[in-house]
């Protein structure tokens, strides 16, 4: 069942007549990508809806108001396509003349600023971004609620897994990429762990229940995973050492369900490919 706006909005009729909705796609005269300017922002801005320059232009064309004070605005910012970002929403003080407008930031809506991503048409509406929210209401579905930011990065497939230390660290918080830890919990595989200061190498496999993450989460724990050499690494250059200069790559993945003794026997196909045990971080 399709998911509208307002199905968790939840505005009254008086609230959606008076209120307007930006749908953001360009971002000044050369014509950026708007969501590019707003990932530039600082996270406490953006979780606060309150970018500076993202949202609330007053005017357009010739010297015509966007908004009048008292009116309610849904700022919204394109990500591709039909999708759009929910980045603030507020009610207008001031329109200055020629000028961003003054907006009074609503709580009410906050738990959804850079994190509510709807599908809409905009319609071939071409300049125009700023229209009566009464007209677009019933045509814009909920896609998802992210369990974090946006950031503008996305899962792109297994054959793509590569993830530094600090980036890792921060999908296991929940900081970025919901889609990665989700993706990482559904297959196991044979995977690479890289020292960029010495070029030494590690090579693993991911055969438990969680998968990937599961792992991967070992070392995001203990930095050393229990390994060996890794343990040894530690001891002698303390854990900011790994955070610093250790890179994650998936070499293979298979379905969870593949036998996990084949794993293994890739693993050490590729240790041996790799050379590990004698110039690397694997001990057999």
């Amino acid at each position: 069942m399709e998911l509208k706006l307002n199905d968790i909005f939840n505005l009254t009729e008086e609230e959606i007549n008076n209120s307007k909705i930006e749908l953001n796609m360009a971002y000044g005269s050369q014509g950026d990508s708007f969501i590019d300017h707003w990932l530039k922002q600082n996270d406490v801005d953006k979780m606060n809806g309150t970018c500076e320059k993202c949202s609330f232009w007053g005017w357009y064309a010739d010297n015509r108001r966007n908004f009048y004070p008292g009116q309610w605005v849904f700022s919204f910012s394109r990500i591709s396509g039909d999708e759009w970002l929910f980045i603030s929403a507020g009610k207008v003080v001031d329109v200055p003349e020629n000028d961003w407008a003054k907006v009074e930031t609503s709580e009410r809506f906050k738990p959804f600023f850079g994190r509510l991503i709807v599908n809409c048409n905009k319609g071939n509406k071409f300049a125009r971004y700023t229209f009566n929210l009464s007209s677009y209401i019933e045509k814009i579905s909920v896609k998802e609620i992210l369990s974090c930011l946006y950031s503008g990065d996305k899962f792109e497939g297994y054959d793509n897994v590569y993830l530094p230390f600090d980036k890792l660290s921060k999908i296991f918080k929940g900081e970025i990429l919901p889609s990665y830890y989700e993706a990482l919990s559904k297959v196991c595989g044979v995977y690479c762990l890289t020292d960029k200061k010495t070029g030494k190498l590690y090579i693993g496999s991911a055969t438990g229940i969680g998968g990937v993450r599961q792992r991967w989460g070992d070392y995001f724990s203990s930095k050393d995973g229990g390994n060996k050499k890794l343990i040894e690494l530690k001891k002698k250059e303390k854990e900011g050492y790994f955070e610093k200069y250790f890179t994650f790559t998936l070499i293979e993945f298979f379905n969870k369900s593949y036998d996990p003794e084949k794993v293994k026997i890739r693993e050490q196909y590729w240790k041996k490919c790799l050379d590990t045990i004698n110039n690397g971080y694997n001990s057999n």
